[in-house]
């Protein structure tokens, strides 16, 4: 039996009403984040789009840079479990596998990378909520580090991530809207330009490898 004025570890309505007020609010902020550049973006146009008054938001975010961050990371810690597991799972890794999966999410999420584009060209933010961001980046790189010495790297490991994740980010940044062509021949037109990448990574590699 609970004593008394020790609360039950069950939400209550009221939290739960709260919960899907703040996850509506982030949906509308991902929808408007992805649409405009960082600094045209303002609390307004994120209430019309989640439906409630510009007043409401700010019970739930203090600013449109707090906004920006849980909208941002909400989504992108997705693609962590996705690498780890097959980091984890695969009896060989292959890093034209994980290029293909990196490829594959941001193409599938495509709000997170115009967010992120959005955000790289003009986008301004306070040093707190930067080390958010640069956290989940270097979670990103983490699991490329373990990738890379799986695969056989004996130096300068994190270099190689760096260089890769700036690779991957160039196909989609290059190749996201091609004009003249179909979704379906754009996806395979990355895919084919990961998988290059990733033999020239493979190569940097066994080079480094036979280096003396």
């Amino acid at each position: 039996m609970l004593s008394q004025g020790k609360k039950s570890a069950c939400p209550t309505p009221r939290d739960n009403q709260r919960l899907a007020r703040r996850n509506a609010i982030i949906d509308a902020a991902e929808e408007i984040f992805a649409e405009k550049p960082f600094t045209k973006v303002n609390m307004r146009d994120i209430a019309k789009q989640a439906g409630i008054s510009p007043a409401l938001i700010y019970r739930y975010f203090p600013d449109q840079q707090h906004l920006f961050v849980e909208a941002f990371l909400r989504g992108t810690r997705d693609l962590i479990p996705i690498l780890d597991e097959y980091l984890r799972s695969a009896e060989t890794v292959r890093i034209e596998e994980v290029a293909l999966k990196f490829i594959s999410f941001l193409t599938g999420h495509e709000q997170y990378f115009k967010m992120m584009t959005h955000f790289m060209l003009d986008g301004s933010i306070s040093e707190d909520l930067l080390e958010r961001l640069n956290a989940i980046e270097r979670s990103v790189l983490d699991q490329f580090d373990r990738l890379f010495v799986k695969s056989g790297a004996k130096k300068d490991v994190r270099r190689l991530s760096h260089a890769f994740f700036a690779a991957l980010n160039g196909i989609l940044i290059t190749y996201r809207q091609h004009p003249g062509k179909s979704p379906e021949q754009v996806r395979r037109h990355m895919e084919l330009i990961a998988r290059t990448i990733a033999r020239i990574f493979e190569n940097e590699i066994r080079q480094g490898m036979t280096d003396t």
